[in-house]
């Protein structure tokens, strides 16, 4: 080798500038292909098992998702992972982990533990993640072997409780089989609805912004740090209509904001591209997978799809822009003839990074504590009282009368609002509870009442109740008795969770009457009336009455933007889960007998209408007694159709 000299040192500069310029030039004009894979709402569904029915289930699990996302790095050459929230609850291995086993400094949550096997590129936060507090949040997510950033979550200080964003340098290899370097910005948006929600969890801790403004807030700082395009991880769903500000589902107007290139949505527990969850909005192009224009995904819920955005990227100048992309959303299952067929395995790296966990859940799920005299299910629990919510009912009330003792609120009427929670919808043909007569176990438990909600009780008018009501009939499509044929009886855009039936009254629902409030509890009319002979101890109820109605926390601080429920109205504020009162209900009553009293029901439309509804298979075993029904055979996904009296 000779001797390095002066003239060969600027010689070979020389050299390396020259081929750094011809680089330069032979990338402008270059072409990418980049993947982008999103899972969101995860709900701490590891394996693919559904621990309340204490089964196997295809139709779930981070393990069946990580086969396809395994299966879609291999198909292309430049990839990146993301998560889009709702992560740390939602199944009883969530509970059994912040409740009976717990979280202490250098733990590894099983979920995240599965998480890093991937490993992800970057995630976000979801509403679901403060349901068991800011330190236990923290402690989960330090363990994550990839960043959190969520922009619009601030501390009271103003600074915010995680990185508001990422930058990600990549390197990448463009379609000529040259290296590019590429820096991704990523940006996290959490419903500002939490501070609700959550309310005894994080109030005077942190606050929240609206999406939208935190964006114009934060993405051209992001911007200005020089990155080659922005992906937007925002956990909130896609709704249409004029923005106001504060909205809970805003990925929609979120896509408006210039400087943001991709969209990941989620919350909804929806698909997106689809043929049917988004059709008819502005701005939202189903076939494509576009919010105003720029590519967008939302892969379902409890691992179900895999989002997959392909993105075309062409290099101008110094940067790169969108000239082309695909979105699609990829699901670890097919239905075929009603039943479920798996399109993939489990991943083996991810459950055995859960393994030890899952196994303890399943000890923990199987301990019984009472019995049940009857069954209880609920199957047409959205047609009639029915076994599921009463015994939700039953234990409130339970709980709550001896609260009141010694208030100035002792002697009021005391009622109890419930809502049926697993009643098919999203879930699938059999997302029901199905509980035999004999022992009850906590996994039993867990599936009555499948939300760490904390009991509350608020104060209201005979007004406000008779609102709270209409609110809840807002569930019904409204039904044209003068029309032949079949008509729909439910909105599939208003969930299950919203539709509360309220134990101490008797009242019957007109679906033929117009709907006092839209799906997401926008005043619409304020004179129409579903609610008809509405009585408490055989009287009417007045206006101007008052009561105490045993609810849970999500309601009582505003969730579902219920008359009378918007945090100022609570008189009991109770700090124990509404599942664990259930528990302690059941456990000092041995055996619990919670009957259906035909406390509600809804006014059966005469005419031609043939009113329908789905539910699932198991349930023709289950038809309530006294209930005109009428079997139509088989329904869409595995569902079966039923007629509402005929």
């Amino acid at each position: 080798m000779p001797p390095i000299t002066r003239r060969l040192a600027l010689q070979s500069g020389a050299a390396t500038a020259a081929l750094a310029a011809t680089a330069a030039a032979a990338a402008d004009g270059a072409r990418l292909k980049l993947r982008i894979l999103e899972t969101t709402d995860l709900h701490v569904n590891v394996y693919p098992y559904d621990y309340y029915r204490d089964a196997p289930d295809d139709t779930v699990g981070l393990a069946k998702t990580a086969t396809l996302l395994h299966a879609a790095r291999a198909e292309a050459r430049n990839t990146l992972v993301f998560d889009n929230g709702d992560l740390l609850q939602g199944s009883p291995l969530g509970d059994f982990m912040a409740y009976r086993h717990g979280l202490k400094d250098g733990d590894t949550h099983p979920l995240i533990a599965a998480m890093n096997t991937l490993p992800y590129d970057a995630s976000t936060l979801g509403n679901h993640e403060f349901n068991y507090g800011l330190d236990y949040l923290a402690t989960a997510l330090s363990k994550a072997r990839f960043p959190f950033v969520s922009c619009n979550l601030e501390r009271v200080d103003g600074t915010t409780l995680l990185q508001p964003w990422t930058v990600l340098e990549r390197s990448f290899t463009d379609e000529a089989g040259a290296p590019q370097a590429l820096r991704i910005g990523v940006i996290g948006f959490v419903p500002p609805q939490i501070m609700q929600w959550d309310k005894g969890n994080v109030e005077g801790k942190v606050r929240t912004l609206d999406i939208v403004d935190a964006a114009r807030k934060h993405v051209p700082a992001l911007r200005a740090r020089r990155v080659d395009l922005v992906v937007a991880l925002c956990h909130s769903g896609i709704a249409g209509g004029e923005r106001r500000g504060g909205e809970e589902n805003a990925a929609l107007h979120l896509a408006a904001v210039d400087g943001i290139d991709v969209i990941l949505t989620g919350h909804q527990h929806l698909v997106f591209p689809g043929p049917k969850d988004f059709a008819g909005i502005a701005g939202v192009d189903n076939v494509k997978g576009t919010l105003h224009g720029k590519p967008a995904v939302m892969a379902g819920f409890w691992g179900s799809h895999l989002g997959v955005i392909d993105l075309d990227l062409a290099r101008a100048g110094d940067g790169w822009t969108v000239a082309g992309f695909t979105c699609e959303a990829r699901p670890i299952y097919d239905r075929v003839d009603r039943k479920v067929v798996p399109k993939v395995g489990a991943e083996a790296a991810i459950l055995a990074a859960a393994k030890p966990e899952h196994e303890a859940t399943l000890r923990y799920v199987r301990e019984p504590v009472g019995a049940t005299s009857v069954q209880i299910e609920s199957y047409f629990s959205l047609v009639t009282d029915d076994a599921s919510v009463k015994i939700v009912n039953d234990a409130q009330l339970w709980y709550v009368a001896p609260l009141l003792k010694g208030t100035p609120h002792e002697g009021l009427p005391l009622l109890s609002a419930a809502a049926p929670f697993k009643s098919g919808g999203r879930g699938g043909p059999a997302y029901f509870t199905d509980i035999k007569p004999g022992p009850l176990a906590i996994k039993d438990l867990a599936d009555i009442y499948i939300y760490p909600n904390t009991v509350k009780a608020v104060r209201v008018t005979g007004a406000e109740l008779k609102g709270w009501l209409e609110r809840s009939a807002g569930i019904f499509n409204r039904i044209d008795p003068a029309k032949a044929g079949e008509q729909e009886l439910f909105d599939p855009k208003f969930p299950a969770f919203n539709f509360d039936v309220i134990a101490g009254l008797r009242y019957r629902i007109d679906p033929t009457a117009p709907s006092r409030f839209d799906p997401e509890g926008k005043l619409l009319d304020g004179a129409a009336t579903r609610i008809v002979d509405l009585t408490h101890d055989g009287k009417p109820v007045g206006d101007d009455q008052v009561f105490i109605v045993a609810t849970n926390n999500y309601r009582a601080s505003g969730g579902g933007r219920f008359p009378g429920n918007d945090g100022s109205t609570i008189v009991v504020d109770a700090p124990d889960l509404t599942r664990d009162v259930i528990m302690r209900y059941v456990v000092e009553n041995k055996t619990v007998s919670p009957k259906p009293d035909g406390s509600w029901s809804i006014k059966v439309p005469a005419g031609p209408v043939v009113a329908t509804f789905l539910t699932g298979p198991a349930g023709e075993a289950h038809r309530p007694p006294g209930l005109a029904l009428k079997q139509l055979g088989a329904g869409p996904d595995g569902f079966a159709k039923y007629q509402l009296g005929g």
